[in-house]
């Protein structure tokens, strides 16, 4: 079997279900339609988004989207946090219709956004605080998660005395530290240097494998997508349906350089050229790039 093959699309069906541990339907996507509007002078121009949009996530899956720009990929995560509505369509977390933001699913963006005022230790705290749990025990949490993303020594330093990724690594801890079901992550590694994405790229795959927490990651690197997921979505353009999902059944850890991915980038990157309707064949050069589209 080549390894495109391997790595062949399953449009409909989430990874398969081994039979010595039946998965969890811990999320479901039905049929989410959402329309932007647009003032254009005097003209309110509508922008359909997201058009009968479906599928499934079980728990503890690592789940990368990927799509071309402006597709709806935030406006899909948004969604699913209830930070915004759907015009029409569900979101089940557990079997349960959500109408409203839930403790359980938490969202981390590309802007950290954490408090300038607070310590590396408060911020990764504060979530717990506002939940009514006391000092002490807040702290105690924290410093474990704070040791998770391996920022320990950095406990009582400020936001301004941190590097954007460890930055991002204390959101992450933050979100952790409230201990979601589901983690939601809006290309939380964009804003970084290519190095520094490779090392948050390792850690989450190592709190991944500690916490299995489910994970939805949207990026907009195909070969980020690809190394990470257990499955990668791939988005069509605006309005945004599935064009095809691959299952990425390989160990951990992984970089984007193995030489077992490379069949899968170049296929999901000639799926995303032909979906955008640039012409020519895959390149070398492409995949060097991760070709963000």
């Amino acid at each position: 079997m080549s390894g495109l093959q391997r790595f062949e699309s399953r449009s409909e069906q989430t990874r398969p279900q081994r039979p010595d541990e039946p998965p969890i339907r811990i999320l479901q996507i039905r049929n989410l339609i959402k329309t932007h509007f647009r003032s254009s002078g005097r003209r309110i121009e509508e922008i359909a988004v997201l058009d009968r949009l479906s599928f499934d996530v079980d728990e503890g899956e690592f789940v990368t989207i990927i799509g071309p720009s402006g597709c709806g990929k935030s406006t899909l995560l948004n969604i699913i946090a209830q930070m915004e509505p759907c015009d029409s369509g569900d979101v089940i977390v557990t079997g349960h219709g959500v109408t409203s933001p839930r403790a359980d699913t938490v969202m981390i963006f590309q802007e950290d956004a954490l408090f300038p005022w607070l310590t590396v230790k408060d911020n990764v705290a504060f979530g717990l605080r506002t939940r009514g749990m006391g000092k002490e025990e807040s702290l105690a949490i924290a410093a474990k998660y704070i040791d998770m993303v391996q920022l320990t020594q950095f406990s009582d330093s400020f936001m301004h005395q941190l590097s954007g990724g460890m930055r991002q690594r204390v959101a992450i801890a933050r979100a952790l530290a409230i201990n979601p079901r589901i983690l939601l992550m809006d290309e939380p590694f964009g804003a970084l240097d290519y190095r520094t994405r490779e090392i948050l790229q390792s850690q989450i795959q190592e709190i991944h494998r500690k916490t299995k927490k489910t994970i939805l990651f949207v990026t907009h690197d195909v070969r980020e997508a690809v190394s990470l997921g257990d499955r990668v979505i791939l988005l069509t353009k605006r309005p945004a349906n599935i064009k095809r999902q691959y299952v990425v059944d390989l160990p951990r850890p992984r970089t984007a350089e193995d030489p077992r991915l490379h069949d899968m980038i170049k296929n999901v990157i000639g799926q995303l050229k032909d979906e955008i309707g640039i012409p020519g064949e895959f390149n070398g050069n492409d995949e060097a790039a991760g070709w963000v589209p």
